[in-house]
């Protein structure tokens, strides 16, 4: 299965869905930001790969706006060379609107995140040649007065078919990629890549997340990912 028919199977399946309180606003990348990642899979998104890395869901600067994973926008524009038409959801959170590759806030997250990637390999070429970074899941949640959900703050009656759907597709991309080792950015994403990938043959690892709201991500998280990297087997 090709990674666009995964995320054409995903799109689907995330449609049957239904969020309610605390959930105001459900942003769908994939859906209204289709054609940059779609180029992004384009570009980048062929082929095996040694290392998977996974993240927990789109940032309301990163892939909420662009479509990237952890898609800050001058990275996704600059770096990676994906750009492409945004058509903003017709729903949105007025403290949260969709401004595509117009939107001036950075991600910090996906700035350090492919600033690393960025600084350790100088092309995206050296960088996807053993590497793809994904997300589990591709919603981005925001409640009534903006601020952001994550997936394992919704309540577990919305969360669980939730993780199912995400499990699946997550299962799915680590048979297209074959890799020898999940890494999760953050707790959350290692935690679910053990569910879903149960019983599977590839090992599964973590790195720190480069949130801002983590003190310890403030402290130079790139020289703290590469060491953790390295723990985990991945020489860079």
């Amino acid at each position: 299965m090709t990674l666009e028919k995964i995320t054409r199977e995903l799109v689907r399946e995330l449609t049957r869905l239904r969020f309610s309180h605390p959930v105001a606003c459900v942003y769908n990348p994939l859906v209204y930001a289709r054609r940059p990642y779609a180029e992004y899979l384009r570009l980048y998104g062929r082929g095996l790969r040694d290392v998977l890395f996974v993240g927990m869901n789109p940032g309301p600067f990163g892939m909420a706006q662009t479509g990237i994973p952890f898609g800050e926008v001058s990275f996704a524009r600059d770096w990676l060379h994906v750009a492409g038409p945004v058509n903003p959801p017709a729903r949105q959170h007025p403290k949260r609107p969709i401004l595509g590759f117009d939107c001036r806030r950075s991600e910090v997250s996906g700035r350090r995140l492919w600033g690393w990637a960025r600084d350790r390999f100088q092309t995206p070429k050296r960088f996807f040649r053993r590497f793809f970074i994904a997300n589990y899941c591709p919603l981005c949640f925001v409640d009534a007065g903006g601020r952001n959900i994550t997936p394992d703050k919704l309540p577990p009656r919305q969360r669980e078919p939730l993780l199912a759907v995400c499990d699946k597709a997550l299962r799915r991309t680590v048979d297209y990629f074959q890799p020898s080792i999940v890494v999760g950015i953050g707790a959350f994403a290692e935690a679910r890549a053990k569910v879903a990938l149960d019983g599977a043959d590839v090992r599964i690892g973590r790195i720190l997340h480069p949130s801002p709201a983590s003190p310890v991500a403030n402290r130079d998280w790139a020289r703290l990912a590469t060491a953790q990297l390295r723990t985990l087997g991945i020489h860079i």
